[in-house]
């Protein structure tokens, strides 16, 4: 008997048939990365759908759209499901070895880097309010800095996996891109707070909010990852092993929630500690290839999925020219940012971690922003300040990932023929 409304497995049989379409698409006739295909089809689909209305004044296209994917709701299924599957997936391929000679620029950029730039945007975009005559209280200004300063690191990885950088370096923009993004996770919740009016800001109770958010994910990936190490080794089967791999990202995320701890720093500390530990020395031949193969399915089907709604998310955004004009603006104000939370902490550094050519344009040009920033700005109350958020946002994270995603290698290869690639 038909039903009427679309159910959950309707919205996720329709995603699946449209990513593996346009999978299908992009393999077989443009050969672009995987995220920037996605993300840019999805757009496609969605302006044509709004071109349609527009001709079509009867057709509601636009409203099944939105309906959609608001079934889906980007943010939950993000925040509170994908994302440990795609940070544990994306740890799980990262060399702690080559990761340990980045540690420098890592912890530097993961922290001080966000710190810095969240300032810097959300100053910026105030200024830029106000010019406008769009007026954006400060503290949202600070609440979008916060959101857009992360580099997204799904987006980064899967970018990254097309250059041709050493390793080293590859490995040091993904552990920037895994940590940062739990670090401005907490510094968007400490600043959303005071904008809700739920808390003043001290410097001092920010930071040990910060301290007990970064650091218990440290510790509880540790743990959970340590637990399924040692189950893993005392055992040769790899359906159970696979089944434990899944525990240890469902039960630890879900456990960091309880707590009050950063899930996202706990899922790649976890990550890193099987993909290089467990890999090396609790797995049989036979584990390791079908463990590795399976995450690294889950991690390009989560992939293609995430990228799409992104494309498909351009339904939510206000035409009022203003605001565009704004979110066009977004755009330097971020990549300026970048540049000044980058450059400086990398000059200090140079010493143990020389700033050359491809290091500095990838991590320039690399610092990719996702879907963790729209699903963040997703999670605003509705009213003015979220819409002008959400419009920036999404404008930002479109020519990041469309741009900066599409052109990544060419700038890093280009960089590499004045410098070798260290």
């Amino acid at each position: 008997m038909h039903s009427s409304g679309t159910s959950p497995f309707d919205v996720a049989a329709i995603l699946m048939v449209m990513v593996a379409t346009l999978g299908f698409i992009n393999h077989r006739y443009l050969g672009l990365p995987q995220s920037v295909a996605m993300t840019a089809m999805g757009a496609m689909a969605s302006l044509l759908v709004i071109a349609i209305d527009f001709i079509l004044p009867g057709s509601r296209m636009s409203d099944y759209v939105a309906q959609l994917v608001a079934r889906v709701d980007f943010r939950t299924t993000l925040l509170d499901g994908m994302l440990s599957f795609l940070l544990f997936a994306g740890a799980l391929h990262v060399d702690w070895l080559e990761m340990r000679r980045g540690r420098w620029p890592i912890l530097v950029l993961s922290t001080l880097g966000v710190v810095l730039s969240t300032l810097i945007v959300g100053s910026a975009f105030y200024g830029a309010s106000l010019v406008l005559g769009v007026f954006v209280p400060p503290i949202w200004c600070f609440v979008f800095g916060a959101l857009i300063s992360p580099t997204d690191p799904v987006a980064v990885m899967s970018v990254l996996k097309r250059t041709h950088c050493s390793p080293a370096l590859q490995a040091t923009v993904a552990g920037e891109s895994l940590f940062n993004d739990g670090v401005g996770i907490v510094i968007f919740t400490i600043l959303l707070s005071v904008a809700l009016g739920n808390g003043s800001f001290s410097l001092s109770d920010a930071s040990q909010t910060f301290l007990i958010q970064a650091g218990g994910g440290i510790l509880m990936g540790l743990a959970v990852g340590w637990l399924g190490f040692v189950a893993m080794r005392s055992i040769d089967e790899y359906n159970v092993e696979l089944m434990i791999t899944l525990a240890i990202v469902m039960g630890g995320y879900a456990l960091a929630r309880w707590l009050e701890v950063s899930g996202p720093v706990a899922m790649a500390v976890a990550g890193l500690l099987i993909g290089n530990a467990g890999v090396a020395y609790a797995m049989s031949e036979e584990t390791r290839d079908h463990l590795l193969k399976f995450w690294a399915l889950a991690d390009e089907l989560l992939n293609a999925v995430l990228f799409l709604l992104i494309g498909l998310e351009i339904i939510a955004i206000s035409p009022e020219p203003k605001l565009i004009a704004l979110s066009v603006i977004a755009i330097p104000i971020v990549l300026l940012a970048r540049s000044i939370s980058v450059v400086p902490p990398l000059l200090a550094l140079r010493t143990i971690f020389p700033m050359r050519g491809p290091a500095l344009a990838t991590l320039l040009w690399g610092g990719l922003r996702g879907g963790i920033s729209i699903a963040m700005a997703l999670s605003l109350p509705k009213g003015p300040e979220q819409t002008a958020i959400l419009a920036a946002t999404y404008v930002v994270v479109l020519f990041s990932v469309l741009v900066q995603g599409g052109t990544i290698s060419r700038v890093v290869d280009r960089s590499s023929r004045k410098h070798p690639c260290s």
